[in-house]
Formats: structure tokens, C-alpha cells, sequence
């Protein structure tokens, strides 16, 4: 099967990459896939139908043209599915959700599609194994990784930042954003690679993993 999967920026997709080789396997092997990321996550359009100026590239801003032009050109080319990856930031799980899956009913053809939120964001999935926090980190600090309470609306980039970066998040924030994003890229190409998908204890990671499984015909 061919996924085409979509996130919402960079250190998503360097997580991603490496997660879908664990589930999976090699890709072009016995699957396949293509990881496309946006400069950010933007917001579903009100109006479906006229979508949202294309080189601003905010995910949700184009999601409606996307899925749209997804099910129009691989409907023809054999298995396939669609994965969008969405931080829940503050937003209501089932109602972000439903939101989503609006978008997606409106299409015609309806490209076979899975949509997984990150709770609260993207970090809490590489916070669901704090022992490969630790391979890629072993100076860690224990005492933050331990006062996490997993998939909490905690400001989570913030506890992984306290964890692992000199200074913590505060030193990253005064930094302003560029270096944020890039503290969050090197820890998502350090830490995933130690990530253990089946002994992830993030629910939302557990969701996604399963979903993907279910698709491939791994479960």
C-alpha cells in the first residue's frame, strides 16, 4: 500500500519518517510512502469549496484541495490511503476531529483517509518512551521526564525542552520561534530513532500506530 501523509511541519515530519520505517518497514518495500509537510497548521476553510491561497502552504488552510486532489489522482493507481498528522495545541479532540472529518465528507471521490491528533502536540509522542529520551539524551533530567503526566495539556515541547535542552525552554524562548523550531527538528531526528513503537505509552501515538497497522494489513 502507498500512503501519502501529511503534517504540519518540519520536526513532524523527521519523527514521522523515521516511525513509519519501524511500523512498516523499508519504504518501497513491502510499502510505500510520501511525507509531505506545510509551514504550520492554519485553519479549515469556511467555505470548502474555494480553499485558501496554495503558496501559503498552512496545512488545514489546504486540506479540502488536497484530499481532493488526492482522490482524483491515485484512485487509479492501486492501494493507497491518506494519513494527516495534526497537533490538538488546545483544541477539543472529538470536535477537531469531527471537523476534519467534515472536510474529508465533502470531497467527491473521498480519498480512503486516516486522521490522527497528536495530544497536545507532536513531542508527546517522543515523551511516550523515555528510554529512548534517554538514548538520545542520557543527561535527561529525570526528575522533569518523571513529573510528566502523559498526553496532558502541559505545554509539552516546553517539558521535553526542560528535559533535554541547556537552559530549558526558557533560554529556547528567548531565542524567539527559529530556535524553538530547530531545537524541535534535532530532537525529533535524535530521538525517534530510539523510539520503540510498541512500548510507546502515548495513547495518541498507540491510535496512529494501530491505524497505520490496520491500513497495511499488519493487524
Amino acid at each position: 500500500m502507498h500512503f501519502e501523509v501529511l503534517v504540519e511541519d518540519r520536526s513532524g515530519s523527521i519523527a514521522i519518517e523515521h516511525i513509519l520505517k519501524k511500523i512498516l518497514g523499508a519504504n518501497n518495500a513491502a510499502h510505500s510512502w510520501r511525507v509531505l509537510l506545510y509551514k504550520g497548521i492554519g485553519r479549515i476553510p469556511k467555505d470548502l469549496r474555494s480553499g485558501k491561497d496554495p503558496q501559503k502552504r498552512l496545512l488545514l488552510d489546504q486540506l479540502p484541495r488536497i484530499l481532493q486532489g488526492v482522490g482524483c489522482s491515485l484512485r487509479d493507481i492501486g492501494p493507497y490511503a491518506v494519513i494527516v498528522v495534526v497537533d490538538s495545541d488546545a483544541r477539543d479532540c472529538m470536535a477537531f476531529k469531527q471537523e476534519l472529518l467534515d472536510v474529508l465528507n465533502a470531497c467527491n471521490p473521498r480519498p480512503r483517509t486516516l486522521f490522527r491528533i497528536a495530544v497536545e502536540e507532536s513531542e508527546a509522542w517522543l515523551l511516550g518512551d523515555r528510554d529512548a529520551v534517554k538514548a538520545a539524551y542520557p543527561g535527561a533530567r529525570d526528575s522533569v521526564l518523571g513529573g510528566y503526566v502523559q498526553d496532558s495539556i502541559c505545554g509539552t515541547w516546553e517539558v521535553l525542552a526542560d528535559a533535554v535542552h541547556p537552559g530549558g525552554s526558557a533560554r529556547l524562548k528567548k531565542r524567539g520561534y527559529p530556535g524553538a523550531g530547530t531545537a524541535k527538528c534535532e530532537w525529533a531526528e535524535k530521538i525517534a530513532p530510539h523510539l520503540d513503537v510498541d512500548r510507546n505509552r502515548s495513547r495518541s501515538f498507540q491510535v496512529f500506530r494501530d491505524g497505520v497497522r490496520r491500513l497495511a494489513g499488519l493487524c
